[in-house]
């Protein structure tokens, strides 16, 4: 409890035993008559003189304590203060009892009792121990008010005792207005609690707290306002606090040292941005284009420019860009564009005011993703206000949207690839409370430049590998005929968007004598020139059918042909399936073979024929096996893209392919889902032909 609370409930307070500075100086009492006899000798004269009191009551002063040369001296200014009644103060060297002289600071004045009899009192200290006493203090206080670091002491019960002038210009408070007060009542806006604890856990333990980081933001800011009421930066203090002892262990409270490190936080604080910047760029380069697809691409850079960069980010392109058209870079004008990504870093309203993903919509000129494009500069608006709105949001309603969800910043980088500007990043931000600003629209262009080679690389991609695929399904049959004693389902499933289109082929030709031929194949390679190549060979194969060979014999004529194509060979597998016989007579040119499943029963098996080498290897002959083929028994011809994987071996794709083919009577269009559905992967790297068919009665 302090003096002051017991004091308030009217307690008296024991007054405590003198110690501290006057125990440190050693001071000493002594009172003289009017004669200049020793009347009273303090314990403390006894320490600074040597004589106990015994040896000093009664005798004179002068005599006892005055070399003889200094006594005529000592009198004269004895005799005047008792005269006069004025002090005197100064140093005098004494004798001591053991014979040495030690210099001495005296201050003398005159007392009088009630008798009026007149009396000499004289305080001494050692004048050396003064000296240093005096230097000490001076020192301290030149330490304290000279100082750079803010320094404050505080009592036990963490109250201002002292405040140098350092720490009022930290404090942006005069010295009168610290004393009496505590932490909370001259810096509120810091974490009180914590610091009023560490002060104390310093003032119980001892153990000092050194440069311990204390940041808080800036309240003459905020008072200010700020011009577009921005909010106020950090402030950083070096902070370290010191318990204080006094003479025999006293407790006097804590000293504090605080030193304004603001600069160094801010440029750690930058430093580390940068580091975290340059880590979002590598993170960019490893997760931004893994795919040849353009949606894909979009969505992996707007998930990396959140929650880093902005809460909300939209990739937009512009519609003729994924056209492929390049119609030029207009000034001037609306521009349709079509939203490829939006993403966000929480759940906000602001996603809704986004335009739908992967529906076009159209901005005038004066919007500023338009003005982005046009330009092919960022387009930044630090701080948004309602009229910014209205140019950022595509209607009134998404601009309330934007509002609600507290956007108030915003920032669009055009997308530029090969010189040619294809949309935009667009950027917003709402909880993050930093505006944006020029090292933001350094690393957001950053971003897009890299995201956009990476996007123009798959939209020129899809075109190509749209025209592949245009021009392989023309090659195949809009829809098998319908054959004599046969049931036909058929599929072409082209590979995944990130690999090129091959030369994968289906055909069922009708013969003379009610027979069908039944082929399959897979030009090796992929891209136009594999789809051009596959429809050669499948003119081909129809000319050589029409004249009714043995299988092994159209594998023969098709052999020479391919063997003209430069860097070309192909697999193929040529059936003829006679309804009068119930047979089919094949032949393979390095192909997998087809799957049997047997109307009555048992489970599928691969038909055994000869290998066969793949066509345009030249010289080697084929065979023609025949394989009874009944009414209910279904026949699956495929290509290499149904089984193979890059990692599984091929025995047991086979085995899976065969555990499917599990029931005679089920449908073949249901047979061409299950196997597609069962054997296919999202990341399969070969496209698929498949051809069933099924012996009617």
């Amino acid at each position: 409890m302090t003096a002051e609370s017991r004091a308030e409930e009217g307690r008296p307070e024991r007054p405590e035993q003198a110690r501290g500075l006057l125990d440190v100086l050693g001071v000493a009492a002594v009172v003289l008559d009017a004669e200049g006899r020793i009347l009273f000798w303090s314990p403390q004269a006894e320490e600074l003189f040597g004589y106990r009191a015994a040896e000093a009551l009664g005798r004179f002063a002068g005599h006892l304590l005055v070399r003889e040369e200094h006594l005529p001296l000592v009198t004269r200014l004895f005799g005047d203060v008792l005269k006069s009644g004025d002090s005197w103060a100064g140093a005098f060297p004494v004798r001591v009892k053991d014979g040495s002289t030690r210099l001495v600071e005296f201050r003398n004045m005159r007392l009088t009792d009630g008798l009026g009899d007149v009396f000499a009192l004289g305080i001494a200290a050692d004048h050396a121990t003064v000296e240093r006493v005096e230097t000490d203090l001076a020192l301290s206080e030149r330490l304290v008010t000279q100082s750079p670091i803010g320094l404050a002491l505080m009592d036990l019960d963490l109250r201002y005792v002292l405040v140098n002038p350092a720490l009022e210009r930290i404090d942006h408070l005069p010295a009168a207005q610290h004393i009496g007060r505590h932490i909370r009542d001259t810096l509120p806006f810091l974490d009180v609690a914590a610091v009023e604890t560490a002060l104390r856990r310093v003032l119980d333990t001892g153990v000092p707290l050194l440069d311990r980081y204390v940041v808080g933001r800036d309240p003459w800011h905020q008072e200010g306002g700020g011009e577009h009421g921005e909010p106020a930066p950090d402030l950083a203090w070096s902070v370290s606090c010191y318990r204080l002892e006094g003479h025999q262990g006293r407790i006097l409270g804590v000293a504090i040292s605080v030193i304004d490190v603001t600069e160094r936080h801010r440029a750690a604080t930058e430093a580390e941005r940068a580091r975290r910047r340059l880590g979002l760029i590598a993170d960019a380069s490893a997760r931004v284009g893994t795919t040849l697809e353009v949606g894909q691409t979009a969505h992996e850079l707007a998930a990396v420019a959140v929650p880093e960069l902005a809460d909300v980010a939209a990739v937009d392109v512009l519609d003729s860009v994924l056209s492929c058209r390049r119609p030029g870079a207009p000034d001037t004008g609306p521009e349709l564009f079509r939203a490829l990504a939006v993403k966000s870093a929480y759940p906000t309203e602001a996603v809704t005011a986004a335009d739908p993903t992967g529906e076009p919509c159209m901005y005038g000129a004066d919007r500023l993703v338009t003005r982005c494009v046009h330009t092919g500069r960022p387009v930044m608006v630090a701080h948004v206000g309602e009229a910014d709105l209205a140019a950022i949001a595509r209607n009134e309603e998404a601009a309330a949207m934007l509002a609600r969800a507290g956007v108030h910043s915003y920032l669009a980088v055009p997308l530029i690839a090969r010189g040619e500007v294809l949309g935009a990043l667009d950027l917003k931000r709402a909880r993050n409370p930093l505006p944006f600003d020029e090292d933001d629209v350094i690393l957001a262009s950053e971003l897009a430049a890299r995201a956009a080679v990476s996007i123009d690389n798959a939209r020129w991609y899809q075109s190509v590998r749209n025209s592949a695929v245009t021009l392989q399904r023309s090659l195949l049959p809009d829809r098998p005929a319908h054959p004599v004693g046969l049931e036909i389902a058929s599929r072409y499933q082209p590979a995944h968007a990130s690999m090129e289109v091959g030369g994968d082929w289906y055909d069922v030709i009708p013969l003379a004598a009610d027979k069908t031929a039944l082929v399959v194949g897979d030009v090796m390679g992929s891209g136009i020139d594999a789809a051009a190549t596959m429809g050669r060979l499948r003119t081909a194969t129809c000319a050589f059918a029409d004249l009714d060979l043995d299988p092994d014999q159209v594998l023969q004529h098709l052999d020479k042909i391919t063997a003209g194509l430069e860097h070309y060979i192909a697999t193929c597998l040529y059936a003829v399936y006679d309804p009068r016989l119930g047979q089919c007579r094949i032949a393979n040119a390095g192909h997998l073979p087809p799957a049997l499943l047997r109307a009555q029963g048992g489970p599928a098996d691969l038909v055994r024929l000869p290998t066969g080498a793949p066509l345009g290897v030249g010289g080697v002959p084929f065979e023609t096996v025949t394989v009874p083929f009944a009414p209910g028994d279904t026949l699956v011809l495929y290509t290499d893209g149904l089984v193979e994987t890059r990692n599984d071996p091929i025995d047991l794709r086979l085995a899976a392919l065969l555990r499917l083919l599990d029931d005679p009577r089920r449908p073949l269009e249901e047979i061409c889902s299950v196997l597609l559905r069962s054997l296919r992967r999202p990341d399969d790297f070969d496209d698929v032909a498949l051809l069933t068919a099924r012996s009617l009665p």
